[in-house]
């Protein structure tokens, strides 16, 4: 089988198998989402490989992994600049302001303290070679604290929540979670010193170079670049080229200095204007190949990236301890910092079940602590394992103590905009 034709067969198998496990996890209330992810666990070596050894080696070749990691890597840089596109600062008076900043920090020191406690023992059974003990801690530190805004945003939109005390709560603390994990992530692989052209200083210039020129160059050069495309829609084609130049340059300047090339993409989305509806139009043209062809594409590649040998030795152990920590950082400091702003335990345990939702967003973190060499294939596996079960929990979590007083319908929620 040549390239082309492995690569489409690939292709058509992986859209196959994730539509497939979405569908079915759609049916019993879940995001399909989750049957995506978990379509990529059973293409890789943990299910696919080990019942069917000869063809999963035929179809999923290390050989033939570079093409479709090669795709992966596109649609994560897609996602995230959608991500940084629809990253709002929280809404409301002082007071709801307050209270979102109280629970997104709350929301992020306990998963941190925590997961720096379980570091020291997973260092000692699943750090690879030649990491330092510091990286290591910190990477499980900002793993721990992670929450998918997207995916919260849609269980609280399919549950009438959105305008909800609760639901305002947990959409600014969301905001501030995902853009502090994401400044906390890039600190941790400056520190690995990663770039090819320099250790630790080059890439933490480099990084504060990048942020200068985004904002004090691109934003306001895109500003009066947009705006006449903004009042002329027959404009839009261009200016979504000009978008997609500027984005994939910044990707790839943030890969060149050692960061990971989702924080260009990210800090770029963040800086184009918002004054009208020309970015988010844009948005919506890049968004269906993101998610509906190049996502499932990321699941596969990640899953073949898992280890069958994870659940061997401390693997359970391990598995129940980063699900503990997740999920209790989450919910005890999410759920503290709601009640400190003076909310009621109903809405401040909803709030903490909300917000430890994962999804994509942790799955993205993960990888690049895999494809960095800060953690190796076992431990992956294990927060992979996590990263489904905490984002599989949240929903029913939020039914369990909302209840479906604001709830239309079990709530099937879809990959469309913000379902992930």
């Amino acid at each position: 089988m040549n390239p082309t034709t492995l690569l489409l067969v690939q292709l058509a198998v992986i859209l196959g198998v994730a539509r497939g496990c979405g569908a079915l996890l759609q049916r019993v209330g879940q995001p399909p989402v989750i049957g995506e992810m978990a379509a990529g666990l059973l293409l890789g070596p943990i299910a696919f490989g080990a019942w069917f050894p000869q063809m999963h080696g035929v179809l999923f070749a290390a050989k033939s992994l570079p093409p479709l990691s090669g795709l992966a890597n596109i649609g994560v840089v897609l996602f995230m600049f959608i991500v940084g596109v629809e990253l709002r600062a929280p809404e409301g008076n002082k007071a709801q302001i307050r209270s979102s900043v109280t629970v997104g920090i709350a929301g992020i020191v306990l998963p941190l303290l925590l997961g720096l406690a379980a570091a020291p023992w997973l260092f000692a059974r699943f750090a690879p070679h030649g990491i330092g003990f510091w990286p290591f801690a910190l990477f499980i530190a900002a793993a721990m604290s992670v929450t998918a805004f997207p995916v919260l945003a849609r269980i609280l939109k399919d549950r009438n929540m959105t305008r909800t005390p609760a639901g305002r709560l947990a959409l600014g603390a969301a905001v501030i979670d995902d853009a502090t994990v994401w400044i906390f992530l890039a600190v941790v692989l400056t520190l690995t010193g990663n770039s090819a052209h320099g250790g630790v200083a080059f890439t933490a210039v480099g990084a504060l170079v990048l942020l200068a020129l985004v904002f004090g160059v691109l934003k306001p050069v895109y500003a009066r670049l947009l705006a006449p495309r903004a009042r002329d829609g027959r404009h839009a084609s261009s200016a979504l080229v000009w978008v997609l130049i500027g984005l994939l340059g910044c990707a790839a300047a943030a890969e060149w200095i050692g960061l990971h090339a989702i924080f260009g993409a990210f800090v770029f989305g963040i800086c184009l204007p918002r004054e009208d509806r020309l970015l988010e139009h844009l948005a919506e043209r890049i968004e269906p190949l993101a998610i509906a062809l190049l996502m499932p594409v990321l699941f596969a590649v990640a899953g073949q990236a898992t280890s069958p040998s994870a659940f061997a030795g401390a693997g359970i152990a391990g598995l129940l301890l980063v699900i503990g920590v997740a999920v209790t950082g989450k919910l005890v400091g999410c759920t503290l910092g709601a009640r400190l702003s003076g909310h009621d335990w109903r809405d401040s345990l909803t709030v903490g079940s909300l917000m430890n939702a994962r999804g994509l967003m942790e799955l993205v973190v993960i990888k690049i602590g895999l494809d960095s060499g800060v953690i190796g294939p076992d431990l992956f596996t294990l927060l992979f394992g996590m990263t489904l079960v905490t984002t599989v929990m949240a929903s029913p979590m939020v039914a369990w103590f909302h209840g479906r007083r604001y709830a239309d319908t079990a709530g099937a929620l879809d990959t469309g905009r913000s379902g992930r």
